[in-house]
């Protein structure tokens, strides 16, 4: 894969795919400064109209600690293909998806991170237990469905894509929200790729999962005592999809380690990348000796 001309990447961090056996995923990958991963690698998975990208301030910090990160569409994101059929885009399937990554990036078990509607499908991934992660990190995802203006804008979404197409809501709607924004030039250039790059047939499977999916919290947490999976709740303090509270009480739930970065909203990936690495490090690490 070619990289775009409005976007660049940190150094050490190029594009690449993995093939799995439930086909290829388009991917960013970094390595350690060294080339030689001395510790488990890491998966991180986007959320709904997200892509590999959004972890683009966190990929070179997370590979320095000694791992081999990568960065992933999920199935119809952005440069991830995917078939203009409905039932590939369910939160069980899309976890499917997720099982075949884990392994593929194996032998060794892999950190699983994934940021909002991709914590969702995590879960499934997690409970089908055929390739047990490292660890589990949901960032910036709830216990269930969203609700509020997080929901409106998903309906809004899924109800206008039929309809309209997204070319359209992009000249309508988007690109002059984002141009009203101050965004540099190549920035709205990439969002404007990835949102035209999004499968249509996606887009209105996954918003529909992320208003209706059920809160499967009690099972995960059942699950990670009988397994003794570890488990990461991080999220910025100004969320504004999930509450806060929401997400404080489902690592209670879960009895997982729990991280609320300051001055971040939605996307602690993107608005505080340093912190949000130095938490995931930390988490990884313990996990992978837990005597310390």
């Amino acid at each position: 894969m070619s990289t775009p001309r409005f976007l660049k990447l940190p150094p050490g961090v190029r594009r690449t795919a993995v093939a799995t056996s439930r086909g290829s995923f388009a991917a960013l990958e970094a390595l350690p400064g060294s080339g030689v991963p001395e510790r488990r690698p890491a998966l991180l998975v986007p959320g709904f109209t997200g892509s590999k990208e959004d972890f683009l301030g966190v990929l070179q910090t997370l590979a320095a600690s000694g791992r081999r990160v990568v960065s992933i569409d999920m199935r119809g994101q952005y440069e991830s293909s995917g078939p203009d059929d409905e039932s590939a885009y369910t939160r069980a399937a899309l976890g499917e998806d997720l099982i075949a990554l884990l392994d593929a990036l194996g032998p060794e078990p892999v950190h699983l991170a994934a940021h909002s509607f991709g914590g969702l499908v995590s879960q499934e991934a997690v409970l089908v237990d055929l390739v047990p992660p490292a660890s589990l990190t949901l960032m910036s995802s709830g216990p269930s469905a969203v609700g509020g203006q997080a929901a409106g804008k998903a309906q809004a979404l899924r109800d206008a894509i039929p309809q309209l197409g997204m070319p359209a809501i992009w000249e309508i709607a988007l690109e002059p929200d984002y141009s009203k924004r101050g965004l540099e030039p190549e920035i709205v250039e990439f969002i404007k790729a990835r949102t035209l790059g999004n499968s249509e047939t996606g887009l209105v499977c996954m918003a529909k999962e992320i208003l209706t999916a059920p809160d499967r919290v009690d099972d995960l947490a059942k699950h990670c005592a009988d397994t003794g999976l570890r488990t990461l709740v991080i999220y910025g303090e100004d969320d504004d999809v999930w509450e806060p509270s929401a997400q404080a009480s489902m690592a209670e739930r879960l009895n997982a380690a729990k991280v609320v970065i300051p001055g971040a909203a939605h996307s602690p990936a993107w608005d505080a990348p340093e912190t949000t690495a130095m938490a995931l490090t930390s988490f990884w690490n313990k996990c992978e000796n837990p005597a310390r």
